[in-house]
């Protein structure tokens, strides 16, 4: 019996892998979703120019279908039913993987930084109420997806300078944010 049990979980561990990618996400695991999915997730964090690994993991990526795409510290939900769509949804991927950055490494400094630089009314839901682009995180999070993937096919390509990712040019904004994540990425390293 024992056995058997050993042998499902083997296979079922084959089946339904539940981390993947460390070089390119810093570590993270699936809850749900689809081989397919959870492979367009891969390919997203793959095609951006971000150093992933940065983000101290593990992270959560939940795979739900109908569930919208949202972030809190150290986890990630992103609808199943997006993932389908492939290359489309992986801005989406990145974008709320970019929050992970913010949430993981940057201080309160920074984040007052970033907002200046890159506008916005309030950094990230203190202010209830407001649009989703007066958000600074979102400001920020679209920024990143976009200047780190700027690919005809990302979803966050600005397509007028009001856009939530149009705030900065990508080079300037990957310069600004290679600044501030290396050294809060080294001292994330010193206090493990």
């Amino acid at each position: 019996m024992l056995r058997r049990l050993a042998l499902l979980t083997a296979v079922a561990g084959l089946a339904f892998p539940a981390a993947t990618a460390g070089a390119v996400g810093g570590g993270y695991t699936f809850d749900g979703g689809t081989r397919k999915q959870r492979d367009t997730v891969v390919a997203a964090l793959r095609a951006s120019s971000f150093d992933w690994s940065v983000v101290p993991g593990p992270i959560a990526i939940h795979i739900v279908d109908g569930e919208p795409s949202r972030s809190i510290p150290h986890e990630i939900w992103l609808d199943g039913d997006l993932l389908d769509a492939g290359e489309f949804a992986w801005s989406v991927v990145q974008h709320e993987y970019a929050h992970q950055v913010d949430y993981l490494l940057f201080d309160d400094a920074e984040r007052a930084l970033l907002l200046k630089q890159l506008g916005g009314r309030d950094w990230c839901y203190g202010t209830p109420g407001l649009a989703h682009d007066q958000y600074g995180c979102e400001r920020f999070a679209s920024t990143l997806a976009w200047s780190f993937w700027p690919s005809a096919q990302n979803s966050m390509r600005p397509s007028g300078p009001r856009d939530e990712s149009a705030a900065m040019a990508p080079a300037k904004f990957r310069a600004l944010v290679s600044g501030l994540v290396k050294p809060a990425a080294a001292l994330n390293v010193r206090k493990h």
